[in-house]
């Protein structure tokens, strides 16, 4: 599975910012699809993630503020991003799992809020 995302870039704080990530290759038995973020000096951790059946999970910290959603036949995950803080400036990661053979990551995002 290859994992290409779009998106990203310098915000101000109270801005937004989208991304997009577009799944390729073994994608038929994709289940969950999702966003990861790691700060400078964090572990990475969980933004958003949905499954092929529409349950979402959100991280504590952006609900309300994000959503994702995604788009089955074309095995792509978008995560729009309002109300940015300057705490949520991270190099942000496409995850996607596949109900056999493992999970993938995308190449990661850096987006960068300002204060």
């Amino acid at each position: 599975v290859q994992l290409q995302a779009s998106g990203g870039g310098f915000v101000q704080s109270g801005g937004f910012c989208r991304f997009s990530c577009a799944a390729s290759g073994s994608v038929s038995s994709i289940n969950i699809m999702g966003w990861y973020r790691q700060a400078p000096g964090k572990q990475r951790e969980l933004v958003a993630i949905i499954t092929s059946g529409g349950s979402t999970n959100y991280a504590d910290s952006v609900k309300g503020r994000f959503t994702i959603s995604r788009d089955n036949a074309k095995k792509m995950v978008d995560l729009q991003m309002n109300s940015l803080k300057p705490e949520d400036t991270a190099v942000y990661y496409c995850y996607v799992a596949r109900v056999i053979g493992g999970a993938f990551w995308g190449p990661g995002t850096l987006v960068t809020v300002s204060s």
